[in-house]
């Protein structure tokens, strides 16, 4: 449920996320409330930013390069084992620490990258084996 919310904001503030939300082709004030939500789990979750990218906006560890899906993956890869995570992943374990609590907190969608992922390299094998057959005949 969403409820309105009046907030003034300078003219300069709303040029630029009226600019922004061109760029991204968002309407200004979907791009405003997706800023709050994010700006909150920032707030919650120091360690973790948010990224774009084809697939679409996740959230990330700082300074990795890995989303928290991919760290989460692992994790249940290692039978929920961080510190195991952490050293084969050649990162922090405060960093596999901090994917595992905002996991906890955004269960869901973390798990809802996992399974598109899984879907994604079950639909590349298939792909892939169907060309390794028809080289063969």
């Amino acid at each position: 449920m969403t409820h309105p919310l009046s907030v003034r904001l300078t003219d300069a503030t709303i040029r630029r996320l009226g600019a922004r939300a061109q760029r991204v082709h968002l309407p200004p004030r979907t791009l405003a409330q997706r800023y709050v939500e994010e700006g909150l789990r920032m707030d919650e979750h120091p360690l973790v930013r948010f990224a774009e990218g084809p697939a679409g906006r996740r959230a990330r560890l700082v300074g990795t390069g890995k989303d928290v899906w991919e760290v989460i993956a692992v994790v249940r890869d290692n039978g929920g084992d961080a510190a195991e995570t952490a050293r084969y992943l050649e990162m922090p374990l405060g960093l596999v620490q901090a994917a595992i609590t905002y996991y906890g907190a955004y269960t869901d969608e973390v798990d809802q990258w996992i399974d598109l992922n899984e879907q994604e390299a079950a639909r590349a094998h298939a792909a892939w084996t169907t060309g390794q057959a028809a080289v063969q005949r």
